[in-house]
């Protein structure tokens, strides 16, 4: 098992108006209690983020955005910025997607200029890679995971491991009910955290924490925290329902 703290997020993706999102957090904030053993974060839609953060303000739970743009403010008409997102209580922001890099086209190139505007601005970015179910099929799961660290990473400036987050989301898993096996999410994640040690050297990588992310469950998440580079998971559906989340969050811990 992992020796770095367990992070288990959850994407709200477009799911909850501002009361509902209020209610859920609210409910989760009283399940989770204080518990320091693992760091929780939640991502609702842009419209319930000042909402939410006032839920948690005496919660241990932190509160992230599903996307940024990369320039301070301007001309990007329904664009967000990264000062939009702190002034609503946002420490952390999800950063490519494959729901956005499937729908909205985003590329490793924009990634990399958002992960730059976030962490330029004190926001901790949750970086997502993964493969199509077609790319596994091809045995191409590595190339495609090369190329999406390369260049969605690069040149990043890093003061320590805790500024950024690396989530594997094999997008074959997402909403399927598919799940990787933990010795295939295993195998993946110690590629990646060798892939992090290229650019940013061995102890920095040693420390970043790389979560998994497609159908995550009460019943696999214990197994697969229990994989020495699986640090934690990123969960979609299940994360709606406040309930399920907190089972996930204390076998994750």
């Amino acid at each position: 098992m992992s020796q770095r703290k367990p992070l288990i997020a959850g994407n709200w993706k477009m799911y909850k108006t501002g009361p509902e999102a209020e209610a859920t957090a609210s409910r989760l904030a009283e399940l989770v209690g204080k518990d320091e053993s693992v760091d929780v974060m939640i991502a609702p839609p842009f419209t319930a983020l000042a909402l939410v953060d006032r839920v948690l303000n005496a919660s241990p739970i932190a509160l992230g955005a599903q996307n940024l743009h990369w320039e301070a403010e301007g001309a990007f008409t329904g664009e967000i910025s990264p000062d939009m997102l702190k002034a609503a209580g946002c420490t952390y922001v999800i950063i490519g997607h494959s729901e956005r890099r499937q729908y909205f086209g985003e590329s490793d190139e924009g990634v990399n200029r958002k992960a730059k505007a976030a962490l330029a601005n004190g926001l901790k970015p949750v970086i997502c890679i993964g493969e199509s179910e077609s790319q596994r099929d091809a045995d191409e799961t590595f190339s495609v995971l090369d190329k999406q660290v390369r260049l969605g990473l690069e040149g990043l400036p890093l003061r320590g491991p805790e500024d950024l987050v690396v989530a594997y989301e094999p997008v074959w898993a997402i909403g399927t009910g598919k799940t990787a096996t933990k010795d295939q999410a295993q195998e993946v994640h110690a590629f990646i955290r060798k892939q992090l040690a290229h650019f940013f050297g061995q102890d920095m990588a040693a420390g970043i924490r790389i979560l998994y992310g497609g159908s995550v469950k009460p019943d696999n998440i214990a197994a697969l925290m229990a994989m020495p580079d699986i640090d934690g998971g990123l969960v979609g559906g299940a994360s709606l329902k406040p309930e399920i989340f907190a089972e996930i969050i204390q076998f994750g811990a």
